[in-house]
């Protein structure tokens, strides 16, 4: 008796038609865009100006190599930026979301923002800078620093795309991993440095339709003075809450201080819990315990004489309704300063 299976029945592989069994199988990394490194690369070039246009990169990451006096614009974001070799160029970057390294560079202007930022043996840099964390330099002299100041529609965008806030910007808190006694290798630019006379906005016909303006009261990224000197022993600390106009209000409230004569030190967008809350606003801390799941808190630091009372006098007329901490006296403000951005800056490992 023979086996139901054993005739009239092919195999699977057997009645399976040729042109499918050749067939390679298909796997997802397969499917992907194939990626031309040459197409995020600016290599040997010379007296030339180039660049990207906004969703252009998206997010690849990008090399500058062997340039000579060249005028370089990368109006996107990036993974990851490495200048090599570079000689008396004009360079402007896009947010990174990773680290920007140059290295053996000389005669550089830039603007840039980015996740970590590194230098290592170079010579007489200019760079107006956004750097999340602290920003580092090795075997480099003549290293110069200014805030990041720029702006085109796209931008906030792509600072988003890149992971980076606006308000994370410790662009003067220089570590240097190779100090020689005597001697400083790094200094701040100006404070009346004018951004477009180091790195001006492109007038090659391909990148005109990018709408760049470099005017200080446009700038995406809030322009503080960082580690300079204080002009005044007061300071106010502000901070302001997650909600849907968050980013708005902490703007207005920058427009409206400084054109009054008051300085913005410097800004902060993290996260607090509890504990944190307790130690910063103390006994107003259950005030705006409710407030912290709802997201990061923006943190503001003006300076000058009268930043309290004027700060709460704005907060009061301008944003009545919206709670804020504000420092409460000019007697308890450095303690409110310090306490917030000495947990701020641990937290963020600064």
């Amino acid at each position: 008796m023979g086996c139901f299976f054993s005739k009239g029945r092919k195999t699977e592989k057997e009645s399976r038609p040729e042109s499918e069994e050749e067939r390679p199988k298909q796997y997802s990394w397969d499917q992907r865009e194939k990626v031309d490194i040459k197409d995020y690369m600016f290599n040997g070039l010379k007296d030339e100006t180039v660049g990207r246009l906004p969703g252009k990169v998206a997010g690849q990451q990008f090399f500058i190599q062997d340039c000579e006096n060249c005028n370089i614009y990368i109006f996107d974001h990036s993974a990851a930026v490495t200048i090599d070799d570079c000689t008396n160029c004009i360079i402007f970057l896009g947010p990174v979301k990773g680290s920007v390294f140059f290295r053996n560079c000389r005669d550089c202007k830039c603007t840039l923002a980015c996740q970590q930022f590194r230098v290592r043996d170079c010579r007489k840099l200019e760079v107006f800078l956004c750097c999340a964390t602290q920003p580092i330099i090795e075997s480099s002299t003549n290293i110069k620093f200014g805030c990041f100041q720029w702006y085109y529609p796209e931008l906030a965008s792509q600072f988003k795309d890149a992971g980076l806030s606006i308000f994370n910007n410790t662009w003067s808190n220089v570590h240097d991993f190779t100090p020689v006694s005597g001697e400083l290798n790094w200094s701040l630019l100006p404070e009346n440095a004018v951004v477009q006379d180091y790195v001006p906005i492109p007038t090659a016909e391909e990148l005109r339709g990018v709408r760049v303006s470099t005017e200080a009261n446009r700038s995406i990224v809030p322009i503080s003075r960082g580690q300079r000197q204080k002009n005044s022993d007061e300071s106010c600390l502000v901070v302001l809450f997650a909600g849907d106009y968050t980013i708005a209000n902490a703007r207005k409230l920058i427009d409206e201080m400084v054109g009054k004569g008051f300085f913005l030190v410097q800004t902060k967008e993290v996260s607090m819990k509890a504990e944190d809350a307790k130690r910063v606003f103390r006994e107003k801390a259950p005030d705006f315990l409710p407030l912290l799941n709802k997201g990061p808190v923006i943190a503001l630091e003006f300076n000058a004489d009268g930043a309290v009372e004027e700060c709460q006098l704005i907060i009061n007329k301008i944003f009545n309704g919206t709670k804020m901490f504000v420092s409460e006296s000019k007697e308890t403000a450095s303690g409110d300063v310090d306490s917030f951005y000495n947990f701020a800056d641990i937290q963020m490992g600064i």
